[in-house]
C-alpha cells in the first residue's frame, strides 16, 4: 500500500473514531443551536422560533400590569370626621340654668365621655334619648342633639368630638415595621400615608408591590407606583386589608452561562442583558453569543401578532432568538423584556464540542495505548 493510501486511510479511521466518540453522548449544558431549531413549527416542531428586531420587540416586550380598578381610583377621601357604627364619641354639655338637667349644681358643663356608637349606629344621650349618629359629621351630630335638648333646658350649648374608633380601621400586613389594625384618620386616609404609620417598608421598594382587599374585590400595585401616579394613592375604606409582599416572579438561566439557577427579578423590569448581567453574564470560555435564547409561553394574541396569524388557540411555546454578535444585537437584546416564568438558555460555541470530542478521542487513544503497552510488558 502507499503512503497516500496509509495517509487516506489513516485519516477515513481517525475521521470515523471522532464520529463514534462523539455519537456516544460528550457531556454539554443542552441542547445546540441546530437542536432547538429543530423544534421549530416550520420544520413540524410545536415551537415557533423568532429572530428578535424591533417588531418582535413591540410586540412581545409586553408585561402585565399592575393596577386598581375603577371603583378603587375613583373612591373619594372619606371625611376625616364621618361618624361610623364602632366608633368612640366625646360630648360636653353647658346649659344656661342654676338647676340644670345634665349639668352638676356649680359646674359649668358635664361631659360624657367615650360613648360607643352601636352596631346600628345609634348613640344613647340622657333627655334626648336614641340618636342616629352613623353618617353624621360631629357638627350634624351637635346641631341634632342641641334641637332635642332644647325641648327640656332652655338654649344648651353642645360640642361633640369624634375619637379613633374601630369603626373605621384597616388591617396592615406583610412586609412592613408594624402590623397591625390602625384607624383612619385625618393624617391616613390613603393608602401611601397608613403605610407610613405602619412604619414603612421593609423590603426595598423597587420590588414592594401592594394589595388592597375590600370586600370581594382586591388590586394590587408597584409601591414607587403610589408616588408616580396620584391615582394609585387610594382613598381608604374601613375593613380595607393592606398586604405589602415582595415580587415573587422570577426566570431561569440555563446553558453557557455564569451561573445557572432561578433567578428573582429584582426591579419591575428587567432586560435579556440585564438577565444575562446578573447571573455573572456569558462564560468566555464556551458561551455561544450567536444562540442566546428565551423560551417562553405565550398568549393566543400575542402569539398571533407574532407570526401574523389569526386562528391561534391557547397558549404557545415560542423561543426568541438573540444574536449578541449582530451589529444591533445588543441592543435587541436590551430592548427585550424578561418576563415571569422565562427560561434563558445560552448554547455552547461549536468548537467546545469538538475539542471535547478530540478530547475525549486523544484520551481514548492514550488509555488504550496504556494498556497495550501494559499487555505487552507482561
Amino acid at each position: 500500500m502507499s503512503k497516500l493510501s496509509k495517509r487516506v486511510a489513516k485519516g477515513v479511521a481517525i475521521i470515523a473514531a471522532l464520529a463514534v466518540v462523539s455519537s456516544c453522548g460528550l457531556p454539554r449544558s443542552g441542547p445546540n443551536k441546530r437542536e432547538i431549531f429543530s423544534g421549530s413549527v416550520m420544520r413540524e416542531g410545536d415551537a415557533f422560533v423568532l429572530i428578535v428586531d424591533d417588531r418582535v420587540n413591540r410586540i412581545a416586550s409586553v408585561s402585565p400590569a399592575l393596577g386598581f380598578a375603577a371603583t378603587f381610583e375613583n373612591a373619594g377621601l372619606l371625611g376625616s370626621d364621618t361618624i361610623r357604627a364602632g366608633d368612640v364619641i366625646g360630648i360636653t354639655i353647658w346649659e344656661n340654668v342654676e338647676d340644670g338637667l345634665l349639668v352638676p349644681a356649680g359646674q359649668p358643663a358635664t361631659a360624657l365621655n367615650e360613648i360607643q356608637v352601636d352596631g346600628a349606629g345609634n348613640i344613647f344621650v340622657p333627655y334626648a334619648g336614641d340618636i342616629q349618629a352613623a353618617g353624621k359629621s360631629p357638627d350634624e351630630l351637635r346641631t341634632l342633639i342641641t334641637e332635642l335638648l332644647q325641648e327640656q333646658t332652655p338654649d344648651p350649648q353642645v360640642q361633640v368630638r369624634r375619637l379613633a374608633g374601630d369603626g373605621s380601621t384597616v388591617t396592615v400586613s406583610g412586609a412592613v415595621a408594624a402590623r397591625g389594625v390602625f384607624p383612619i384618620e385625618r393624617p391616613t386616609r390613603t393608602l401611601s400615608a397608613m403605610i407610613a404609620q405602619a412604619g414603612g417598608l421593609t423590603i426595598e421598594p423597587e420590588i414592594a408591590q401592594v394589595q388592597v382587599v375590600r370586600g370581594s374585590t382586591s388590586g394590587t400595585i408597584w409601591y414607587e407606583d403610589l408616588f408616580d401616579d396620584p391615582k394609585a394613592d387610594i382613598a381608604l375604606r374601613a375593613g380595607d386589608k393592606i398586604m405589602v409582599k415582595e415580587d415573587s416572579r422570577s426566570f431561569t438561566a440555563l446553558g453557557a452561562t455564569g451561573a445557572q439557577n432561578r433567578v428573582g427579578f429584582d426591579s419591575k423590569t428587567i432586560s435579556a442583558i440585564e438577565a444575562i448581567a446578573t447571573v455573572g453574564g456569558l462564560s468566555t470560555s464556551i458561551a455561544d453569543p450567536t444562540g442566546v435564547f428565551v423560551f417562553r409561553n405565550e398568549p393566543a394574541e400575542i402569539a398571533n401578532q407574532l407570526v401574523g396569524q389569526t386562528d391561534l388557540v391557547g397558549m404557545q411555546r415560542v423561543i426568541y432568538v438573540l444574536d449578541l454578535t449582530e451589529p444591533n444585537g445588543m441592543f435587541m437584546a436590551r430592548d427585550f423584556a424578561i418576563r415571569d416564568g422565562d427560561t434563558l438558555y445560552v448554547t455552547e460555541a461549536p468548537m467546545v464540542q469538538f475539542n471535547k470530542t478530540i478530547a475525549a478521542f486523544t484520551g481514548s487513544l492514550t488509555a488504550a495505548g496504556d494498556a497495550a503497552t501494559a499487555v505487552a510488558g507482561n
